[in-house]
């Protein structure tokens, strides 16, 4: 049994077929355009929302489908990947990081307010916890709430934010206590709170199609009401909605992988050198071999982390493991992709040259390489 029959039923090819049309549809015909301008148009939100790709995995209720079902939410995001770029899957896909902590532990009216506008695609969601000073260290951030009333007075910074630039709903990471995890609360602020400003976007290496920015908050004024969860309580909360960006990171690294050998072995049969193509060589024909198993060796564990945390298990050190070793995986392939491609891979107008920007950051990116084999160790007992 295959690993796609293993983990993947028919309802689940379903959701493939349709994000594949959707991809060939409004996506790869404007794509070059898009990463060029980087950014894409704020109607693609709309047309997904409206396509129910936003919602799935999402409660019915709000306006999702699949609810719970994540080898759904699996399936949609390696096809969204196909369309090439990891900036507009990653801008597309910010709600999944911003909105969990709203839909688990937000205030009902709150909640049943900003979630269907989320997964219709009319509002744009994010996650505000890295800082400028801080970067994985999140347990020590510096921006801070001071409860006033029924009001918090929010002040400090934060950067790295995926679509920083045009979201409406933040989900903000801020200091409510003492110094240490456990002064650390949630807060949905919201674009145009008096006190709350964006900042320039920021020029990246790669995930050129995605906003990236950084925010600002002076004495910025938010209702008591928007705090998620429980007060100091907020770190729990964040180490959990890791353990899901983390999966899609090392999900986003395969499906690069994926696409860098497709890409190879594409080349490697039409390009010719001394006379035949050089998939006809042995050095090429190895690389191409040890590049496919590795590939398949990391979906293979990413997949059954997946699975388990599907059943409900922990796997903070599992899912540690399968992002350091899909971006690993990545960082190999797409390597040796550009080095098969030869010229070409180095070119703009080559996918290669994008995926090899564009995987750099995953393995940073949701708690870096560093931070992962620290979680691994401690776990380990060490």
């Amino acid at each position: 049994m295959s690993a796609l029959q293993e983990y993947f039923d028919p309802s689940h090819q379903l959701v493939r077929d349709s994000v594949r049309r959707f991809v060939e549809r409004e996506i790869l015909p404007d794509i070059e355009q898009w990463e060029e301008a980087e950014s894409f148009p704020r109607e693609l939100y709309l047309k997904a929302g409206a396509a129910g790709i936003l919602g799935i995995g999402y409660p019915e209720s709000f306006g999702g489908s699949h609810e719970g079902d994540l080898f759904a939410k699996i399936a949609a995001s390696e096809e969204l990947l196909r369309c090439g770029s990891g900036g507009l899957v990653a801008g597309l896909g910010s709600l999944d990081i911003g909105l969990p902590p709203i839909l688990k532990w937000a205030r009902p009216e709150v909640r049943d307010r900003v979630v269907p506008l989320v997964l219709s695609g009319e509002k744009i969601s994010a996650l505000a916890v890295t800082e400028p000073g801080g970067g994985s260290d999140v347990a020590n951030l510096q921006t801070r709430a001071v409860r006033d009333g029924d009001v918090y007075r929010v002040n400090g910074s934060k950067t790295f934010i995926t679509s920083g630039v045009r979201a409406d709903f933040y989900t903000v990471a801020v200091r409510t206590g003492e110094p240490g995890f456990s002064g650390i609360s949630l807060l949905l602020i919201e674009k145009g709170t008096a006190g709350f400003t964006v900042g320039r976007q920021l020029k990246k290496m790669g995930w050129w199609a995605s906003d990236t920015a950084e925010l600002f908050f002076d004495d910025c004024r938010v209702p008591a009401g928007n705090l998620i969860g429980v007060e100091n309580m907020g770190f729990a909360c964040i180490m959990g909605n890791f353990q899901g960006e983390r999966l899609a990171l090392a999900l986003m690294a395969n499906m690069t992988a994926q696409l860098a050998l497709e890409e190879s072995l594409k080349w490697a049969r039409q390009r010719e050198a001394f006379g035949k193509p050089i998939g006809k060589f042995q050095v090429i024909k190895h690389r191409l071999a040890e590049m496919a198993t590795a590939l398949e060796v990391s979906r293979e564990f990413t997949y059954r982390q997946a699975a388990k945390m599907a059943a409900g298990q922990s796997v903070i050190k599992e899912i540690s493991m399968a992002k350091n070793f899909a971006t690993d995986t990545a960082d190999r392939i797409v390597n040796d992709a550009v080095q098969i491609l030869g010229g070409l891979g180095y070119m703009r107008e080559s996918l290669v040259e994008r995926l090899y920007r564009d995987n750099r950051i995953l393995s940073i990116g949701g708690g870096t390489r560093e931070v992962m084999n620290e979680i691994i160790s401690k776990q380990m007992g060490l």
